[in-house]
């Protein structure tokens, strides 16, 4: 349906002096601070977990060697999903508007709800992370949810990326958080060498985060020791506030394991005009494909808070 005269009314009248509602500023890309851009050419991407091998063997004298297998894991696929919208304006509104390009100004309005769909999809990979399937959660490539305390090795064990008991950011569940992640171990139960880069918060922490990570010394105390994860270069990368995260209370630290959250750009955003014959009227489209998602757990902790 066209955009009419009928709907801007008061853009018709003499002596308006202000159109206002399309000028705020807005969130914009704050996913490209959690995921990693790769570009495809196909429908949907797939990422394969290799497991290597196990523990070496003591060899008794004049035995065999024991030969151990190698296999695949997990599959990850990205499925690239089609984001579009499109408005159109009659003729008779272009025309008769006094004050401004209607093109121009609805054009911008266009640009924001894309770049809102997008942010509201990248953080929608977090705002899920604690959901299983049953509860309408997202699976990825190992069956269970993003941040789990049971993901299945091909070892026969487990790895957890999330805390045994549930706490809010605070001094101590930030320290177990990077012991915890210094713990990780590979799909074969081999420990890998994991550390934390950055921690992504909603608003609600950010002034947590600041006393946590930029004090010289520990917050909360009357104690003189000093802040150790500031001290000892924990979380290189420091914070990130994301504005799109749900829950108030929940925190992630991304951590510096490879091929953990991919953004998958099929097509890039892409906008056109075209006018229709029959009715005059003139239709602005802006298209785009991607998918967001994890490969690899090991890329991620989170807490969801107390």
């Amino acid at each position: 349906m066209a955009i009419s005269r009928s709907q801007l009314l008061k853009e018709l009248e003499p002596g308006l002096n202000a159109l206002f509602g399309l000028e705020y500023d807005r969130y914009d890309n704050e996913h490209a601070e959690i995921f990693d851009k790769e570009s495809s050419d196909r429908a949907f991407e797939e990422e394969v977990m290799l497991a290597g091998f196990g523990n070496a063997p003591t060899k008794s004298e004049g035995a065999a060697v024991t030969y151990d297998s190698a296999n695949e894991s997990f599959t990850s696929r990205y499925t690239h999903e089609t984001i579009a919208l499109a408005f159109a304006i009659t003729e008779e509104a272009i025309e008769d508007n006094l004050y401004d390009r209607l093109s121009s100004r609805y054009t911008k309005a266009l640009a924001r709800s894309m770049s809102n769909t997008k942010q509201v999809k990248a953080a929608s990979v977090l705002n899920n992370a604690f959901l299983n399937a049953a509860a309408g959660g997202v699976t990825y490539g190992d069956g269970v949810e993003l941040c789990s305390r049971a993901h299945p090795l091909t070892n026969g064990g487990s790895l957890a990326n999330e805390p045994s008991t549930d706490a809010d950011l605070n001094e101590t569940s930030l320290e177990q958080a990077l012991i915890d992640i210094a713990a990780y171990v590979d799909e074969r139960g081999l420990k890998i060498a994991t550390q934390g880069k950055k921690l992504i918060i909603p608003p609600e922490l950010q002034f947590v985060a600041e006393r946590l990570m930029a004090s010289a010394h520990r917050v909360g105390t009357a104690d003189n020791d000093v802040n150790a994860i500031r001290n000892m270069g924990m979380l290189p990368d420091g914070y990130v506030v994301n504005h799109f995260l749900v829950d108030n209370d929940a925190f992630f630290i991304k951590t510096d394991a490879p091929n953990g959250f991919k953004h998958f750009e099929r097509t890039g955003i892409k906008t056109s005009m075209e006018g229709d014959f029959d009715t005059g009227n003139v239709r602005y489209k802006a298209r785009e494909r991607y998918s967001f998602g994890v490969s690899d757990p090991r890329c991620v902790y989170g807490s969801k808070g107390a």
